[in-house]
């Protein structure tokens, strides 16, 4: 069975090879024909040219928001503002979103004339810009460097587009980049006066609070506060002491224990002016009553603190403030040109041996299958319709035509 259907199978084939080589004559006269047209067609199409130049992102300079602001400021200042500005970074998306936007190709089209160029005689914007774009190539080579490919019938012409192209890709950065530390400054500048209004306004309520209290650090004062009651405690111990013994020696009504019932006396006062007065010490500004501690410590607590904060947020805005405003002024370039396009030399386009070999492989498809038509045509006994008979009539025509033996 195998060798029956093998048999069957190149049976067939041989079939096919033999009407082919029946119709020799017809698929050689006109894949003659296809050829010569397509090798004139390939040398009549417009050779054009690309030109490429390289360009590349710069690293990040040392010298930029976090170095100044580590000049100004701790490490961690430094970072912030890097976080915050992020200016002194380009990234590659931006740059080929530069390149491909429509103002970049605009510009260009208006510079070189490629209205004339692309014979746009309505000046129609978007025609030209359809027609442009499919001349150019932008995207990051194997080295993750950007490759600027433009394809001209003039050498010249597809360089200076090229290199046009690096330049209009500097400036428009360059121009985004001091809007983008324009807004940055505004907002920091914001910020950073709202701060010197905030801080003075604390460092005010914190001063009337010690002029009203004369409070200057109430850990200390406290301190002081307390050593100095336990010296009066114990002051008011000993003299409770020696009285005791004067009593039992010169008795109560003594002028001995009289006297010392008077020290006595004053010291309780004190005592009791620390414990449950409303008010400083009259001979003291350092000691202040143990009855308005928690009050007085909470408020001088919440003012120092709101200094401290602050003091703070100016810590980070002022040098983010001074990067800012550096920012905005600075006009570096902000891509490196490694390669300048130059006139190219040699052609990149039309492939003329592609063009011709797919011309010719197209035609011989289908002469192939007119040739298989035509066979089956001539080969019919009976028609099913007129059309079948004059397919038949135009066949036979074709082999008188080509003289083919049939």
């Amino acid at each position: 069975m195998e060798k029956e259907f093998d048999n069957k199978k190149s049976a067939k084939i041989s079939d096919y090879l033999y009407i082919l080589f029946k119709w020799k004559k017809f698929l050689i006269i006109n894949m003659f024909i296809v050829i010569i047209a397509a090798t004139i067609y390939a040398f009549l199409i417009q050779q054009e040219y690309k030109a490429t130049a390289v360009v590349m992102i710069p690293q990040e300079s040392s010298m930029g928001l976090g170095g100044l602001t580590g000049l100004l400021s701790n490490k961690s200042t430094a970072n912030i503002g890097s976080k915050l500005l992020g200016v002194s970074r380009t990234d590659e998306d931006v740059l080929l979103g530069i390149l491909n936007s429509r103002t970049s190709l605009t510009n260009a089209i208006k510079k070189f004339n490629l209205m004339k160029y692309y014979e746009i005689d309505d000046k129609n914007m978007d025609k030209a810009l359809k027609a442009f774009s499919g001349n150019l190539s932008f995207g990051p080579n194997e080295y993750s460097m950007i490759e600027i490919s433009v394809t001209n019938k003039s050498p010249e012409l597809s360089a200076a587009i090229a290199n046009y192209f690096t330049d209009i890709l500097d400036s428009i950065n360059i121009f985004i980049n001091i809007e983008q530390a324009k807004n940055n400054r505004k907002f920091v500048e914001q910020r950073y006066f709202k701060n010197l209004i905030d801080i003075r306004n604390a460092e005010d309520s914190m001063y009337r609070f010690q002029k009203k209290y004369g409070i200057f650090a109430v850990p200390e004062q406290l301190e002081v506060a307390v050593k100095a009651a336990g010296e009066i405690e114990a002051q008011l111990t000993s003299k409770e002491m020696e009285q005791y013994f004067m009593k039992q020696l010169y008795g109560e009504k003594s002028p001995q224990s009289l006297g010392m019932q008077t020290q006595i006396d004053m010291l309780k006062t004190k005592v009791l002016e620390l414990k449950n007065g409303d008010k400083l010490s009259s001979v003291s500004n350092v000691l202040f009553p143990f009855k308005g501690i928690p009050n007085i410590t909470m408020q001088y607590l919440r003012h120092f603190r709101e200094v401290e904060i602050q003091s703070k947020i100016l810590e980070v805005i002022l040098p983010l403030y001074e990067q800012a405003k550096v920012e905005e002024q600075k006009s570096v370039p902000t891509i490196i040109r490694l390669d300048k396009a130059v006139p190219p030399q040699l052609k990149d386009s039309p492939k003329k041996g592609f063009i011709i070999i797919s011309i010719s492989f197209l035609g011989l498809f289908f002469f192939a299958l007119v040739v298989f038509k035509g066979e089956s045509s001539i080969t019919r006994k009976e028609f099913r319709n007129p059309l079948q008979e004059k397919e038949t009539k135009i066949y036979l025509r074709l082999v008188k035509i080509y003289r083919l033996k049939i």
